[in-house]
């Protein structure tokens, strides 16, 4: 597999179709890394990439919705180099995993019940598998390898739809 390099990501404030572009690739190259790691069974990488390549769509969809995410997130934010922001573009650069789930309430619903999937896979890249489910939701890894291949299949029908192929 061979992965573009020299590829920033576009600061949403500066450019939302560059920002957009990245992102889509970006879903793009962690579906792929998901895609290898499932294969050879590495089950808590896949998961991990999964939900990385989950998150890059969903900020990828969010361009369009920037008047909710300002709604959502109203206000300024102070960046390192002394920048002042909008919150919600702030927000739609970074996609903190803690608001992926409010995040996704502004996209369809398909999208929201995904998230939650994404969210458990990312419970079980930390913790792995639990008989019990008091760390993890996900008794066995046969179990996370069927919620990882689901998003996965989403994710390249979306990519797909979106006009951006696999190379897998």
């Amino acid at each position: 597999m061979v992965l573009e390099v020299g590829i920033e990501l576009e600061k949403p404030w500066f450019d939302l179709e560059s920002y957009r572009k990245t992102r889509l690739l970006e879903a793009r190259y962690e579906l792929e890394l998901a895609k290898r790691f499932l294969s050879e069974d590495l089950v808590r990488n896949a998961a991990g990439k999964v939900l990385k390549a989950w998150k890059a769509l969903v900020a990828a969809l969010l361009v369009d919705k920037l008047s909710e995410l300002e709604k959502m997130f109203s206000g300024y934010v102070k960046l390192r180099n002394g920048r002042r922001v909008k919150k919600a573009y702030w927000i739609l650069a970074i996609v903190p995993t803690t608001k992926l789930k409010p995040l996704a309430s502004i996209l369809d619903k398909e999208i929201y019940l995904y998230t939650e999937i994404a969210l458990s896979l990312h419970e079980y890249q930390y913790n792995g598998p639990d008989k019990e489910s008091v760390l993890s939701r996900y008794p066995s890894d046969e179990l996370t390898k069927k919620d990882i291949a689901m998003l996965i299949e989403e994710i390249g029908k979306r990519l797909e739809t979106l006009g951006i192929q696999s190379r897998i």
